[in-house]
């Protein structure tokens, strides 16, 4: 269904507050999370898959906005898997939060109508666990588990517009887009999901090493 209840949606910019936010291959993403989803990140970064993708409505078609994301920690704890029960086990506290970084939509800022248009899709989006990355790809701890969160923001002409900035934005999170941050997959049967429903896999089903 649509996420019409932001994170906090009260008080918001008319302009933001009715707009709602559905996620896309809703199904497949609730597939990986009945398993664990596991997202690979890499030093040079890797796109995320599922791909985020989100169909909005509610907008102002003339109004223009700014599409992002950013990515929360979901608890304070370092994971490891353990393969003989196919269980992650919390194992210490979390490392040191990666600098926070966000990733705005390439297309941004666009009218309402533009966005409301066609799926918005976060295909450029990369993860990485290099702190020191200068690509801005999102940096994130491997071992850690994370909650994508997609913003809305409403482009405010108004010369002091920074005055209502906590009004011009509306966020929205989707619990089955959690997932393990990690270098290289560790249930088989992510892999397996990943290798029959990412089209972008043909490699690993022919038998072919990874590009």
């Amino acid at each position: 269904g649509w996420a019409s209840e932001g994170l906090g949606s009260g008080g918001k910019n008319g302009r933001v507050c009715h707009a709602t936010a559905r996620l896309e291959m809703g199904s497949l993403w609730e597939e990986f999370n009945r398993l664990g989803t596991e997202m690979i990140v890499t030093k040079a970064g890797r796109r995320m898959f599922p791909t985020f993708q989100v169909k909005l409505s509610g907008l102002d078609p003339l109004a223009d906005y700014v599409l992002l994301m950013d990515f929360i920690p979901l608890d304070d704890k370092r994971y490891r898997y353990a393969f003989h029960s196919s269980s992650w086990l919390a194992a210490g506290r979390a490392d040191p939060a990666a600098p926070g970084r966000v990733h705005f939509h390439p297309d941004s800022p666009a009218k309402g109508a533009q966005w409301m248009r066609q799926i918005v899709s976060f295909d450029k989006l990369k993860l990485t666990n290099n702190l020191l990355d200068d690509n801005g790809h999102i940096i994130l701890n491997s071992m850690h588990r994370y909650q994508p969160r997609f913003h809305v923001v409403f482009v405010d002409p108004r010369r002091d517009s920074e005055r209502f900035a906590h009004q011009n934005f509306k966020s929205f999170s989707f619990p089955e887009t959690q997932f393990m941050a990690v270098t290289a997959y560790q249930n088989h049967r992510i892999t397996q999901l990943k290798i029959a429903s990412n089209p972008f896999a043909k490699g690993f089903r022919d038998g072919d090493p990874e590009p």
